[in-house]
């Protein structure tokens, strides 16, 4: 399907079970796509879960062949959140959470502190929260930040930015997981304390989203 946010058009797929709790729009971090098979798998976990999940290229294909050349845009948190807000609205979900990894978490963060209303919860998975700058003081939704064991420096960056911010923030580190979590199992438990986190907020945060809006 196709997404119209902040003047371009994003590929993306959705998918809605029956009776869900919420909508999670995933951000994916820099070099990845909606096709990564990490982020995949924890959608598939979610959807299990009753929610639904959005899986989004937050960069066109043009942009995509440019980054490729230059590496920049994905580093482009401003840009990538103000596509998310974008996606939020498009949404018009009352229970909408964010799965951001890599520099996706500042984007979904940067989103949230945007858009406190629909957005109930964040998720990153070995994210980059601190280069949410400022904002992170003004999310007000609350926060899980999933960080592998031997992913040392991420751990120390999401440890300062877990301090700077306001809202519910809960900090999961992950056994014996690197930045990847490409370790036997480690991905499992990744999306077990997802799940748990996104059906805690989001079904207690305004009932089940209705249909998105806008062009497919």
């Amino acid at each position: 399907m196709e997404i119209r946010t902040a003047g371009v058009t994003l590929d993306a797929d959705f998918a809605l079970p029956d009776d869900p709790l919420g909508v999670v729009v995933f951000a994916h971090g820099s070099g990845s796509s909606r096709h990564s098979p990490r982020n995949r798998a924890v959608a598939a976990g979610l959807g299990e879960r009753r929610l639904g999940t959005v899986l989004v290229d937050l960069l066109t294909a043009d942009e995509e062949r440019v980054d490729a050349r230059t590496g920049e845009l994905r580093f482009d948190v401003d840009l990538l959140s103000a596509r998310l807000v974008g996606i939020v609205d498009w949404l018009g979900a009352r229970a909408v959470g964010l799965f951001g990894a890599s520099t996706g978490a500042a984007a979904a963060l940067l989103a949230a502190a945007e858009r406190p209303g629909p957005v109930r919860a964040v998720v990153s998975r070995g994210g980059r929260p601190d280069l949410a700058g400022p904002a992170l003081g003004r999310v007000r939704a609350p926060t899980l930040l999933i960080v592998g064991e031997l992913d040392t420096r991420v751990l120390d960056l999401n440890e300062q930015a877990r301090a700077r911010m306001t809202a519910t923030t809960d900090l999961r580190v992950i056994p014996g997981a690197t930045h990847l979590f490409e370790e036997p199992g480690t991905l499992d438990q990744v999306t077990t304390e997802a799940g748990r986190w996104f059906v805690d907020h989001l079904a207690t945060g305004g009932g089940a989203p209705p249909e998105p809006r806008g062009p497919r």
